[in-house]
């Protein structure tokens, strides 16, 4: 009677693992999404109506058996690159990518600027009390 048992927990644990793995894949693909109308927040974290029904053709996507490539691409042509946290590099995206590092190397230069500036201050002041 225990074997019995232990072979019905075995074949049950294997007739569920494709929906494990379908439901996995399709959480992966929500955290990859960006929820347009929350902005900030993935689909995974959104109760928006929009992310909802985003699900839902997710969900029936993934039931068609189409890939993620595939189904990325259909929310991309639908919605445009914004619609992705990690949108490729392209001629439409660069100032996306670039917007970044432009802010960091301003901030640098001028945070290099009022350091020098202000070393250059105290070595003067230094020379003129020295005199």
């Amino acid at each position: 009677m225990k074997n019995l048992f232990f072979l019905f927990a075995f074949c049950l644990a294997i007739s569920l693992q494709p929906a494990f793995a379908s439901q996995e894949r399709e959480v992966e693909i929500y955290k990859n999404i960006r929820c347009l109308v929350c902005q900030g927040q993935s689909l995974n974290d959104s109760n928006s109506d929009f992310a909802n029904d985003l699900k839902k053709i997710i969900k029936k996507k993934i039931d068609q058996k189409e890939n993620d490539q595939q189904i990325y691409q259909y929310l991309v042509e639908r919605y445009g690159d914004w619609i992705l946290f990690d949108p490729p590099l392209k001629k439409s995206t660069l100032l996306l990518w670039l917007t970044p590092l432009l802010v960091m190397m301003i901030c640098l230069f001028f945070l290099f600027r009022k350091t020098t500036y202000k070393t250059a201050k105290a070595d003067s002041t230094l020379k003129s009390k020295g005199n």
